[in-house]
């Protein structure tokens, strides 16, 4: 009996735990983005060979985030930490405009995949340094391309 409850008090009261998946394209940010959420402080990284791993705590959530490396030769290892994942966070640097559709294209083949079809979305548009630069990448076509992506992946997958 008394299992009974301490089960239901976990339930009600304990920590969940998420599992995040962060991935982007090469130096969009997504270590810095980790250790900042970690840490509280921005940190000096070098690029990514392999994975990062961190747990952050939010109120009574647990966050493992899982950091991937965004080097071409390193993406097709990124189905590799599909299962499981709840949460995808997809950082772009939204200074980089040459490597948008790049990005997109990226983006555009993780959301066919079948493992990440229950998994939250956040699309994250790093280095925005100035509000004029927000204003700028908010209104150009570069959001445009992603909300296309995600509509049409997510409207086309049966609920």
């Amino acid at each position: 009996m008394g299992n009974v409850f301490a089960s239901l008090f976990k339930g009600l009261f304990g920590k969940k735990e998420m599992r995040i998946l962060m991935v982007g394209l090469d130096a969009a940010g997504k270590t810095t983005i980790l250790y900042k959420l970690k840490l509280g402080e921005i940190v000096t990284t070098i690029p990514t060979i392999g994975f990062n791993v961190e747990t952050v705590e939010y109120k009574n959530i647990s966050f493992t985030v899982w950091d991937v490396g965004g080097q071409d030769k390193i993406r097709p290892l990124w189905r590799h930490y599909f299962q499981n994942t709840q949460g995808l966070i997809f950082v772009v640097d939204s200074n980089d405009r040459e490597r948008v559709n790049e990005a997109r294209e990226e983006l555009s083949r993780m959301l066919a995949e079948d493992e990440l079809r229950d998994a939250v979305l956040l699309v994250f548009a790093n280095k925005q340094v100035s509000k004029a630069n927000r204003a700028e990448v908010s209104e150009q076509s570069f959001f445009r391309l992603f909300i296309d992506v995600i509509s049409r992946f997510r409207n086309s997958k049966p609920s």
